[in-house]
């Protein structure tokens, strides 16, 4: 399996390293895709944010979520959208997952040698069933079971390595990611502020923020 972990980036701002940092987690399920995010938006040793949004719906079924320059993953993912409508009119049926991820790697790797700072999780649901790919700041591309990104990985990837299972459906592959993430919020400083999940199956998508996840487990 193919993982980068871009634990530090270093840019040219007044000769000191710029930290980045996050963790973003996805597993293929047999019914479906589970992602979850932390929250925690950083820059350097500065908290910018409590409630980033990591996880960016491109189409019907088919989300992203976003590891590295916040402006970079946002420019990427708004540029995949406007290819992804254009491709529907054209063609009047949805793009295949593997279609938009590969758009995507595409356009990151006619720009390595200028990188958009950013490695993408692309998961969803087509005529195929559930598909999940990962992609770095080169456009390669890799299709993946599970996979974790951003600085805390290597702590999420721990609890995923452990647990995860081929025959997992979504209401199993719940706990686990979100055991993952919290694994890397208690360690890696790059992650933190609670975090978000989002579920994608046939039926439908579901997004879940922590607050709402934990209250449904709540039973007074």
């Amino acid at each position: 399996m193919f993982v980068v972990c871009y634990q530090m980036v270093m840019m040219k701002d007044m000769g000191k390293p710029v930290f980045k940092g996050t963790t973003t987690i996805g597993i293929r399920c047999v019914d479906g895709i589970v992602l979850t995010t932390d929250r925690r938006v950083t820059a350097g040793f500065y908290v910018a944010n409590k409630r980033g949004r990591k996880i960016l719906q491109i189409d019907d079924n088919v989300y992203a979520t976003i590891a590295g320059v916040v402006a970079d993953a946002q420019m990427l993912i708004d540029s995949i959208r406007a290819q992804v409508k254009y491709l529907k009119v054209a063609t009047k049926q949805p793009p295949s997952v593997k279609a938009i991820a590969s758009l995507l790697s595409n356009l990151l790797f006619s720009s390595r040698f200028f990188p958009y700072i950013v490695q993408v999780i692309v998961a969803g649901i087509d005529r195929e069933g559930p598909r999940m790919f990962n992609i770095d700041f080169f456009g390669t591309l890799t299709e993946e079971k599970y996979i974790a990104t951003g600085s805390g990985s290597p702590l999420a990837l721990a609890i995923l390595e452990t647990r995860y299972k081929d025959d997992l459906t979504v209401k199993d592959a719940i706990p686990i990611a979100i055991d993952a993430v919290k694994a890397a919020m208690k360690w890696d400083p790059g992650s933190g502020e609670g975090f978000d999940i989002v579920v994608i199956t046939k039926e439908g998508v579901e997004e879940i923020p922590q607050e709402r996840y934990e209250k449904a487990l709540y039973k007074p």
